[in-house]
């Protein structure tokens, strides 16, 4: 566990970066500085280039306020009523946020935060994660935004792909070359993410360019994934080049006002979610930046230096089943089709049938997707990592949401993990009684593994631990529901 320095008191305090001196404030005794921009605004020439750096500045720049948030629209409803999703307008969407104990301290670990939202969504402006629990504790958290949608994962000719990865690793460079000034350690970064924000992570493990930007990585409910450069990702570019009537190039595609773009690529991804599939913009093997598929790097033994903690959420799947009521919706019929189409083998699905008496088709069908997508892969990393200098934890969160019926779902995690459960958007998702308790938990795990590498249970052996956070005390589960994951041996094995 990190040492806790004492709140700091007095002016606002002032930072030299490389690029200028940073003015920030003083909120419950810590400093926060909110708006800082690590690359140039993504605009004009440089909207489909790789980031470039920012313009240096004289004098003191107020960094008060969250900074621009990435051209996105609002999740659609219902899920806009359980995930806010805040709107900053202007140009300069590349800025990142710091939450620190004190800036004068030295040698503090760090935590570089990425959202996630289907990098379609999110920004670091979401209040659920303010960072002032981590700075109470002696860890600096830094939160970022990358470009999402067409403008940071469309894949075209006459522009780099995976754009919002080069943005997240040009952050992790800002944080390599000025978090010292902040009081961080900059030989002591863990990156950490949510959904795809963890499935960026996944990625960046197996990006050569982002080896030595951190130590340590958690991957929450986002397992390592990327599609061929010329799949679903480049049909996903064409339909809504399609959409506006220009080719489906960098040039074209500069012309094209952002407001229209952000209303052709809604149409485009209407419809499908992370379960369920549909039209979506994701990270490609690129031969370049991203020279192979992540999960397959991961298997044999890139980053095997890097500490791991990996985990999900029980019922991940009823953030998009329930408030959509799939759960009930769905046909028998419809679910036979789903599991032909994924090859769901036939034993696995009467063992998670025997197992859930009682569960709706829908309900079948989320509990399959969320283990094949979500578990099995992080399953199979832990057991690649078996013998690896990096240390791997495996964590479940299982405590459930009385709103909506949601249960454990996708994202529930999120305001335990930074201990803000008293935000709006946390109450959206857990209601007025959430566990304090559970958070308390949670939130220091991750600051222990922040600090040490070691969450504060056993790291990942023959015995597969998991901590299992969920109703009552946290406990550690030993290889719990192995009977479901041995259903899925022909995943778990094949490269």
């Amino acid at each position: 566990m990190a040492v806790v320095p004492p709140p700091i008191s007095g002016t606002p305090p002032r930072v030299s970066t490389v690029h200028g001196t940073v003015r920030g404030t003083l909120e419950r005794g810590v400093a926060v500085f909110r708006g800082i921009p690590y690359a140039a605004a993504p605009v004009g020439a440089r909207r489909f280039r790789a980031p470039e750096p920012p313009e240096p500045w004289a004098g003191v720049r107020d960094a008060v306020a969250f900074g621009p948030t990435a051209p996105k629209r609002p999740y659609n409803p219902p899920l806009d009523r359980l995930l806010p999703d805040p709107d900053v307008p202007g140009d300069d969407c590349l800025n990142l946020n710091v939450w620190t104990p004190d800036p004068a301290r030295t040698g503090l670990p760090v935590l570089v935060w990425i959202h996630g939202g289907s990098l379609l969504h999110g920004s670091s402006a979401v209040p659920l994660y303010d960072g002032t629990a981590f700075a109470r504790d002696g860890v600096v958290l830094v939160s970022v935004n990358y470009r999402l949608g067409m403008e940071g994962f469309g894949v075209f000719p006459g522009a780099p792909a995976n754009r919002g990865l080069l943005d997240q690793i040009a952050a992790l460079t800002w944080v390599r070359e000025n978090i010292a000034a902040f009081g961080g350690d900059p030989d002591r970064v863990t990156v950490c993410g949510e959904s795809a924000g963890a499935i960026s992570i996944g990625a960046l493990l197996a990006v050569p360019r982002a080896r030595g930007l951190f130590r340590r990585a958690v991957l929450q409910s986002g397992a390592p994934t990327a599609l061929p450069l010329g799949s679903a990702a480049r049909r996903t570019t064409e339909l809504v080049a399609r959409r506006l009537g220009v080719a489906a190039t960098a040039g074209a595609l500069a012309a094209v006002d952002p407001a229209a773009l952000l209303a052709a690529q809604t149409e485009v991804t209407a419809g499908g979610s992370p379960l369920t599939g549909g039209n979506s913009f994701q990270i490609v093997v690129d031969g370049d930046l991203l020279p192979r598929d992540p999960l397959e790097a991961l298997l044999d033994g890139a980053a095997s230096d890097v500490d791991l903690l990996l985990g999900s959420n029980s019922e991940e799947y009823r953030l998009w089943f329930v408030p959509s009521g799939l759960t009930e919706r769905l046909s028998a019929f419809k679910l036979r089709l789903a599991l032909l189409k994924f090859g769901v083998p036939g034993a696995t699905t009467r063992t998670y049938r025997a197992n859930r008496p009682g569960a709706t088709p829908g309900e079948l069908l989320g509990a399959l997707a969320t283990d094949l997508l979500l578990r099995v892969p992080l399953n199979r990393v832990a057991d690649a990592r078996a013998r690896a200098r990096g240390r791997t934890h495996l964590y479940e969160f299982g405590w459930p949401s009385p709103v909506l019926r949601l249960g454990a779902c996708h994202a529930l995690e999120i305001g335990f993990v930074f201990d803000t459960l008293e935000k709006p958007d946390a109450v959206a998702l857990t209601g007025a009684d959430a566990p304090q308790e559970l958070a308390d938990a949670m939130h220091a795990a991750w600051v222990a593994f922040a600090a040490s590498g070691d969450p504060g249970w056993p790291g990942w052996d023959a015995s597969r631990p998991v901590m299992g956070f969920g109703p009552g005390k946290p406990a550690v589960v030993r290889a719990p529901r192995d009977e479901e994951l041995r259903g899925w041996a022909p995943y778990r094995t094949k490269s």
